[in-house]
């Protein structure tokens, strides 16, 4: 093959069309900073999409990472493996779970929550007892059926008939949740804080309300913690600031700090339905994934990182509001740790994408929620004054965008 030159026209050339990526190309990082290949440098304020939970190339994840490497890479389901055990184990003695199923992806760990919810009503209740309730602007995944339960048809239209009996509800809609909620309900799927969906953050009496509705109609309460969890909003999962256990909990992204990893938690009763052979995976449970993501557990469910999420999370806010006070572009900063929106005003309503592009040409990498929400997810050891420089450089990308309109 000859040699051909690794650049951004050759996205174009070779991968399906489904991404558009930005012009530069990282190809190293280290903390809560990247380098391009003409090694520009760029503050990260995406976490890979609030994945990146320690930052890039941690030493201690490198570690652990490369001792595994040299152990055991893969020996499929038909066994278990010591890395798999020992992060179960930490799982079930951390969380209200009794049980725990690996997969790779969020959209998997989700897939496998939906279809316990299923089984679980077949099994012990009538066989029409299959309505799913999700919520307008939700996101669980792109396999068809967790598209489908996520509330955003641009995503989900186009692809033929899709998964049936699933209803979507405004969120945080009380009302309109008891008008619809019935003994055929199977669960009810939501997002603590919908990240997709513009950095919407649940109300804590709506979390209690569902609670109890699926309590009285015999419904699981499954909690997509994809985006949400391992310390994201400053408790190891979010759930742990409402007043409410769910059913189930998904988690994945920032559960291998960068690896592939995700998983489903739920309770000894629920998951007995799925016996052997319901469900599977070919690489849920991987000792590499397993390792990292075991490491990557041990340090960031710690009082002292939690806490710092926190006062990260105040930091934020407060150079936020000074840049806001200045340019007057946003309506509201909303969100919760160091998963927050910075929600555009009126005037600039559908250019998140403009304050996207004008950050990457000065050094620093965001996320955009939709047109009209800005969405930072940094590393959560993010330092205070990574944070700042951050803001001066966030700064200048708003006046510039202020200033072209």
């Amino acid at each position: 093959m000859p040699d051909t030159q690794i650049t951004r026209p050759l996205f174009d050339q070779l991968m399906v069309p489904n991404y558009a990526p930005l012009p530069m190309i990282p190809v190293r990082g280290e903390g809560s900073r990247v380098w391009d290949q003409q090694d520009n440098e760029y503050l990260d304020l995406t976490g890979g999409i609030a994945v990146n939970a320690l930052g890039h190339a941690h030493p201690e994840l490198v570690k652990v990472l490369t001792e595994q490497a040299q152990k055991l890479w893969h020996v499929s389901n038909i066994y278990t493996n010591e890395p798999a055990l020992q992060l179960a184990q930490k799982l079930v003695d951390h969380t209200f779970a009794e049980k725990v199923f690996f997969a790779n992806s969020g959209a998997e760990a989700n897939e496998a929550a939906l279809k316990l919810a299923r089984r679980y009503a077949q099994d012990n209740y009538s066989k029409d007892k299959t309505e799913i309730i999700a919520f307008n602007q939700g996101f669980h995944g792109r396999t068809f059926f967790t598209v489908t339960a996520g509330g955003q048809k641009s995503y989900s239209d186009g692809f033929g008939p899709k998964p049936a009996d699933i209803t979507h509800l405004e969120y945080n809609d009380l009302a309109a949740l008891e008008a619809a909620i019935s003994d055929k309900t199977c669960a009810v799927i939501l997002e603590p804080l919908q990240g997709e969906g513009g950095v919407l953050p649940i109300c804590n009496q709506f979390a209690i309300a569902v609670r109890a509705l699926c309590n009285k109609h015999n419904a699981i309460m499954i909690f997509d913690e994809v985006q949400t969890g391992m310390g994201r909003t400053g408790h190891l999962f979010a759930y742990m600031g409402l007043d409410i256990v769910p059913d189930i909990v998904t988690s994945a992204k920032a559960l291998g700090a960068g690896f592939p990893i995700a998983a489903m938690l739920t309770t000894t009763k629920l998951a007995s339905c799925l016996t052997v052979g319901t469900h599977g995976t070919t690489f849920g449970g991987n000792p590499l994934a397993c390792a990292v993501a075991g490491k990557a557990f041990d340090l960031i469910n710690t009082p002292e990182m939690l806490a710092a999420v926190k006062q990260k999370e105040i930091l934020f806010r407060e150079l936020l509001t000074h840049i806001n006070d200045q340019f007057s572009v946003f309506k509201e900063v909303r969100g919760a740790g160091l998963l927050l929106g910075a929600v555009l005003n009126e005037k600039y309503q559908g250019r998140a994408k403009d304050f996207l592009l004008a950050s990457a040409e000065q050094g620093l990498l965001v996320l955009v929620a939709g047109a009209d929400v800005i969405r930072f997810a940094p590393a959560l050891n993010i330092s205070d004054n990574e944070i700042k420089a951050a803001m001066l450089k966030f700064k200048v990308a708003v006046r510039q965008v202020v200033e072209s309109a």
